[in-house]
């Protein structure tokens, strides 16, 4: 038996479209984040960018368990001395919800230079409207 390795051009991309509304944050994030890797596809190579395009719409309509809303926070450093910030969950689906569900299928890629190229097939819009019609994504439902 011989191992099979994709090639750039048997590589075939889809748009997809996911509503985020009262779907949980985390499972989501997973299923998303296998979807940009190319993992539901048969060509699947670890070393290779095989994944699809995702269109995350309705994003601050997610929905999160227990008491992650206080808890959860999110931090960001300036570089200078004092200069840790950090937001609560909350705060941040009110500010930015894009950032809430790119940063959870972020850290669920490769932190290397292809999972920041698997990045960046991922588009997260706060609201129903996204401006990618022209590429004919599919509905897609994920598994609760």
């Amino acid at each position: 038996m011989k191992t099979y390795t994709a090639k750039k051009e048997d590589i075939e991309r889809q748009w997809f479209v996911i509503d985020a509304k009262d779907q949980t944050l985390g499972r989501m994030a997973s299923q998303i984040a296998s979807i940009l890797r190319g993992k539901h596809k048969p060509i699947f190579t670890p070393h290779m960018d095989t994944g699809d395009f995702v269109i995350v719409v309705n994003a601050e309509k997610i929905h999160v368990t227990g008491d992650r809303l206080d808890q959860k926070l999110y931090y960001r450093h300036s570089g200078y001395p004092g200069g840790l910030r950090s937001k609560s969950l909350r705060q941040m689906l009110r500010d930015k919800p894009e950032d809430v569900i790119y940063e959870a299928v972020r850290r669920m890629l490769p932190k290397n230079n292809l999972g920041r190229q698997m990045l960046k097939k991922l588009k997260v819009y706060a609201g129903p409207e996204h401006p990618h019609a022209a590429q004919q994504p599919v509905k897609l439902e994920l598994e609760n």
